[in-house]
């Protein structure tokens, strides 16, 4: 039997021990040059980390003309884009009507008025904003810059700065914090006028009052009266959630008794302006924390009292929405949102007696995703709601049949009068509806079987559910944007391998106006980019499609074998796995390695039941799904290797799946770069949380503690952190550390004075390219401290 192994040191053992005869040790001898050119490698240099450090650099600005930022003006038919030129982006009007395209500004000269206005150097294809949003007709915007507000005429050329709205902060000391609730603000000065002009409602001493709008000074105390008197520093009136009945004879308010005040403490070790080191704290509310009480209150204002509402129907708020009053002020609508999030409400608040009924109700035995339905892959809920002639009607999104649809209730008596949609799809977002003509303009995917199922799309529907359109037939993802009146609509599309192109349409029939933009990628391409390629295969049912890209290393060949690693992030908020072109790509393939990206269960933009699995049950993060996938690309292609184990990394709740997977998965996973992770649910912020792991704090948020089950950690595993992470509580980590010590186990730490959320920067880059070179491939790697400049992240040099 033929005997080869490459030692670490590079010296090559060969053994023949069963070969006799001169003709076969000849065999053995070619056998050895075959397999040194098939399977040995050379040490990676510091030139070779140098091009992977740099290759996103290397491919930044190759596409002419990519396309993005859509902003229809208000009450026209013309709109703006952004799209890259040499050296930056150009800002583009086009005329629907006419289909004229144009710069939407003289960008030197905007650039010279800026560059005066900022006090910096400001170039025409480098302007301090991303997206454009014309106002007045397109002769104005507005956009922010170093936490100010800015607005420029485009008439006369001239900027200025604006002042600042009275909720906005510099106070670095808590970041702003994770808690949304209304501050106890006293004060005529911050009152709200009535809609008749006659009224000015106010807090004063935490309780709520009002006076004539129109008083002089020293009748103004005279003239206030208090609607309340049971408003205290511990239960306020808050100011903000005042909200007038379009008829002035009413008003709601919030009062508020705060929850806990739970604080992060920081020391930044290394301040860049001062030798010692400075101390803050943030508000970070932590799954478990009282949170606060929102109890509505209405009260009549000729009368001068209060219309008692009971609170039987919202009894243990996670989060209270903003009251919505009816057009003819007979009632107004609030939604509740319970803690736990499987029970979720339209409440509507009869004006004249305070009864309160639901409107519409929705439950889960798991979680409702309450946060907003958009089109953004990476982070949307599923809640969308529309109001039809003054919530006679209501268009409603929910996952009750198990997938994500369109329903119509009757606003009136609560029922539900047809479901709109239907199929084994999901709804992605709606982006627009026509009450006039009864239509539903949506975003969906999943409904062309050939397809990949992430695939956006296009729809019309009508309310009664008949006419389903298709509006974007070309096999891509899409972005749809219309035009206010609905006459025209953009389609932004494009692939992995299809670089976007942007079209105009007419919203009556779809049909084609003109082709926008199309994105140029010949420069990318002839400097060696390649996209990632699409795989599939099915998940732990035996049936259920999972889907996921390989980066295949520089310099591909298809004779050699290359190890593998995982780019993980499996939060259930979204989706992660590309699907819209992009130049970027994983450095790692410059090293030698493949790369993959996977959307196991649990993640979103599926069916309920396969976001269900995250349900107390983020530890799973889609493992079983992501295993039979690596094994499944194995079985195709003979160069993926994953017989001695795979590597993975990732960030924020993808640095609590890494390190999972070496606790949870070492069979399979043997090698992990963990960074911010968010190692357990209980000291992680609130409302990512409870949301996935639930409420009250049980068990399960221990089973899927990476700081409970640290002791059962094998393979290697490098953890990273930065000190000052305002996302995820950096002691997160050192708990983990601390379990880790505690058990003996042997591991890497790297700890980032100043470093924020996904600290390391280039060094920490390089720190992760190293680990898995030393523990993957199982090669040396360079001596930085001997290498002059190896690192251009340092600010010392030798």
């Amino acid at each position: 039997m033929l005997q080869l192994s490459l030692k670490r040191s590079g010296v090559l053992s060969l053994r023949c021990p069963e070969l006799k005869r001169l003709e076969l040790n000849v065999a053995c001898v070619l056998f050895l040059l075959a397999s040194l050119t098939a399977t040995a490698t050379a040490q990676l240099t510091p030139a070779d980390y140098e091009r992977a450090l740099n290759i996103q650099q290397k491919y930044r600005g190759l596409v002419e003309h990519l396309p993005d930022h859509v902003q229809w003006i208000e009450g026209t038919d013309r709109f703006t884009y952004r799209r890259t030129v040499s050296g930056g982006h150009e800002f583009m009007l086009v005329d629907a009507d006419t289909q004229a395209i144009k710069p939407a500004f003289d960008a030197a000269r905007l650039a010279g008025v800026l560059s005066k206005a900022l006090g910096e150097e400001i170039k025409p294809e480098a302007l301090p904003f991303e997206g454009l949003r014309l106002e007045e007709g397109g002769s104005a915007f507005r956009f922010m810059h170093a936490r100010a507000l800015w607005r420029c005429d485009l008439t006369a050329y001239t900027c200025e700065k604006l002042p600042r709205p009275e909720d906005f902060s510099d106070d670095d000391d808590d970041d702003g914090g994770y808690d949304s609730t209304p501050k106890a603000i006293n004060g005529a000065e911050h009152g709200l006028t009535s809609p008749d002009g006659k009224w000015l409602a106010f807090v004063e001493n935490y309780n709520i009052a009002i006076r004539p709008a129109k008083v002089a000074p020293d009748e103004a105390k005279k003239q206030t009266v208090m609607l309340s008197e049971d408003g205290s520093e511990g239960n306020y009136y808050a100011v903000e959630t005042i909200e007038w009945s379009p008829d002035s004879k009413h008003l709601a308010i919030y009062r508020i008794r705060p929850g806990y005040r739970r604080l992060i403490h920081y020391v930044e070790s290394s301040p860049p302006d001062q030798l010692q080191p400075e101390t803050s704290t943030m508000v970070y509310p932590k799954p478990g924390d009282v949170l606060a009480l929102y109890q509505p209150v209405l009260f009549q204002i000729d009368t001068k009292q209060e219309v008692p509402i009971d609170n039987t129907l919202f009894p243990n708020p996670y989060e209270m929405l903003r009251f919505k009053w009816r057009k003819d002020s007979h009632a107004f609508t609030f939604e509740y949102n319970q803690r736990g999030h499987q029970v979720y409400r339209v409440i509507e608040v009869d004006a004249a007696n305070g009864k309160a009924r639901t409107v519409i109700e929705e439950t889960s035995n798991t979680f409702i995703n309450y946060e907003p339905l958009i089109n953004n892959q990476y982070d949307h809920g599923k809640y969308y709601r529309h109001d039809i002639d003054d919530g006679k009607e209501m268009i409603w999104a929910s996952e009750r049949d198990g997938w994500e649809h369109l329903y119509l209730f009757n606003g009136q008596t609560g029922a539900m009068e047809r479901q709109i949609t239907h199929g084994d799809w999901v709804v992605r977002a709606v982006d627009r509806v026509d009450d006039a003509n009864h239509e539903i303009y949506f975003e969906a995917s999943g409904m062309n079987p050939d397809e990949d199922p992430y695939y956006v799309h296009g729809y019309k529907i009508a309310f009664d559910g008949t006419g389903l359109t298709p509006l974007t037939p070309s096999e891509a993802n899409h972005s749809l944007s219309y035009s206010d009146d609905g006459k025209y609509y953009v389609d932004t599309y494009s692939r992995l391998d299809l670089p976007p192109v942007m079209e105009l349409h007419r919203g009556a029939d779809a049909s084609l106006v003109m082709t926008v933009d199309k994105a140029d990628d010949s420069q990318l391409v002839a400097a060696g980019w390649k996209p990632a390629e699409p795989f599939h295969a099915a998940g732990r049912d035996g049936k259920t499609q999972i889907w996921g890209v390989i980066y295949r290393p520089a310099n591909f060949d298809q004779q050699k074998k290359y190890r593998v690693v995982e780019d993980i992030y499996a939060g259930p908020q979204g989706s992660f796995v590309p699907k819209s072109f992009s130049p970027r790509v994983e450095p790692l393939t410059e090293l030698g390695f493949v790369v993959v990206q996977i959307d196991g269960m649990g993640t979103n933009n599926r069916s309920r039941a396969f976001h269900d699995v995250a349900w107390h049950n983020l530890k799973d993060a889609g493992f079983d799904d992501r295993i039979l996938w690596h094994k499944a690309v194995a079985a195709k292609y003979p160069w993926y290797d994953i017989s001695k184990g795979v590597g993975i990394f990732g960030t924020s709740a993808g640095g609590q799946n890494a390190m999972g997977a070496l606790l949870f998965h070492p069979e399979f996973y043997t090698v992990a770069v963990a960074n911010s992770g968010s190692h357990d649910n209980r000291m992680d912020k609130i409302w990512w949380n409870e949301q996935w792991m639930g409420w009250p704090v049980g068990p399960w948020y221990s089973e899927s503690s990476n700081v409970d089950n640290a002791w059962r950690l094998k393979g290697k595993l490098l953890l990273v952190m930065g000190e000052m992470d305002k996302n995820v509580d950096p002691s997160t980590t050192l708990q983990v550390v601390d379990r880790l010590i505690k058990a003996g186990k042997d591991f890497d730490f790297l700890e980032v004075p100043g470093g924020g959320h996904g600290a390391g920067g280039r060094y920490g880059e390089r720190r992760l390219m190293d680990f898995f070179v030393r523990n993957l491939l199982d090669e040396p790697t360079p001596d930085w401290n001997r290498e002059a400049g190896s690192d251009q992240s340092s600010p010392h040099k030798q």
